[in-house]
């Protein structure tokens, strides 16, 4: 097996690293992004990551869509946002300046893709303190403040999370902080490695005026079962309220 470490650096959340390798049996290289010994991201599964963009977009309707992802990594979810032509503008905001910088290096396959988009911004910032604050813009660019959509892959799940300070975007309070940051009748969808959660369900159902899960499956590594991944997606009421 052909392997090659491409980065590797400490950061606040732990030890981040970025590597490349190709088993005997594949025809392309596997790119992987670990924190620490866990796992974040790999190129040999990205079903669930564009799947957040294309079931968060195909619930809205109309042209001129103005969309923040929380959670860059390899930039599937971003590409896949870019590929719905009513998109007009895309700021990804990403806690780690160097996942940022492995784009821009052309580190990662999709890197050169984001860059040369004019409606792609790649923002270095918390995405949960741009969430908190509900005067804050995600990017300097924007015309408003609100977003038509707000895509989030950052956390393994809204119950196993990357550090302790995230916890509070999962609590109501936290929630009402996306929902001041979208349009009437846009869209939060989430990404979660775990099945679904009737607890944290029922925590958007306090705040949102619909909500769904859906349950996207591919295979495993080897190909011999099922693994699943949950999206959420919640739409604000159409109502100004």
């Amino acid at each position: 097996m052909r392997f090659k470490e491409l980065d590797f650096r400490p950061t606040p959340l732990g030890i981040l690293s970025l590597r490349c390798r190709r088993p005997p049996d594949q025809h392309q290289d596997i790119y992987e992004i670990k924190l620490n010994d866990d796992f974040l991201m790999s190129s040999q599964f990205t079903y669930a990551e564009i799947a957040l963009a294309r079931l968060g977009l195909a619930a809205l309707y109309g042209a001129g869509l103005d969309v923040v992802v929380g959670g860059l990594g390899l930039g599937h979810t971003a590409a896949a946002v870019l590929e719905d032509l009513r998109v007009r503008s895309l700021r990804v905001v990403e806690a780690l300046p160097d996942v940022i910088g492995w784009h821009k290096a052309g580190l990662l396959p999709l890197g050169a893709g984001l860059i040369a988009d004019p409606r792609c911004e790649l923002v270095h910032g918390d995405f949960f303190a741009f969430c908190a604050a509900p005067d804050q813009r995600f990017a300097s660019g924007m015309q408003s403040e609100k977003a038509h959509a707000i895509l989030v892959d950052i956390d393994h799940s809204p119950s196993r999370l990357l550090h302790p300070s995230h916890a509070p975007f999962y609590e109501p309070d936290g929630l009402r902080g996306v929902l001041g940051h979208l349009y009437p009748g846009g869209i939060f969808a989430l990404w979660s490695d775990d099945p679904p959660d009737p607890g944290f369900v029922a925590t958007l159902t306090m705040i949102f005026a619909d909500v769904e899960t859906h349950v996207v499956r591919f295979d495993s590594l080897h190909g011999d079962h099922e693994v699943s991944n949950t999206i959420y997606v919640a739409r604000r009421s159409s109502e100004l309220t």
